[in-house]
């Protein structure tokens, strides 16, 4: 049992799920071809479609028995080749982002949504508020297209309105 679950990796179970749709897609395919039923186009379509399903699985079992040596891992980006110039930069950026920090705290503005706070009780208030609308003003779309319907303006019989 040992030597099988190595032969197959890490990912059995997607390895069996993959035979099992492969076996299943075939016989439903060759039911479709060699049985004289009237049918017999939709057992092949449907084999068809569970063999490439299938795929799916044996995508699944192969990427996930990919082994990386542990080097390549740790150096996922080229960052240890240049590790001088690597260096220089996330010095430099780590700097940059710092100094916006920096900024952003003393002005006492969040830059990611422009609210405003306060250091003693920690409250953010928006600067922006909707007006409050007045009856007179507030009307609904079905409102204002039957006002324009019934506004009495003479109507085009070349392009009737829809």
């Amino acid at each position: 049992m040992a030597l099988l679950q190595a032969a197959l990796g890490r990912c059995a179970c997607a390895f069996w799920l993959a035979v099992a749709f492969d076996a299943v897609g075939l016989t439903v395919l060759m039911l479709g071809v060699f049985v004289n039923v009237f049918f017999y186009d939709f057992l092949i379509y449907a084999g068809s479609i569970v063999i490439f399903m299938s795929l799916v699985w044996w995508i699944f079992w192969y990427t996930g028995n990919i082994e990386v040596p542990q080097e390549q891992l740790e150096d996922d980006v080229g960052l240890k080749k240049l590790s001088k110039k690597g260096g220089l930069l996330r010095r430099w950026s780590s700097r940059i982002s710092q100094t916006f920090r920096i900024r952003s705290w003393r002005s006492g503005t969040n830059l990611q949504s422009g609210a405003k706070h306060t250091d003693s009780n920690k409250i953010r208030e928006s600067s922006f508020s909707f007006p409050i609308p007045s009856d007179g003003h507030l009307q609904t779309l079905s409102q204002s297209v039957t006002a324009q319907v019934h506004s009495g303006q003479p109507q085009d019989r070349e392009n009737p309105p829809i």
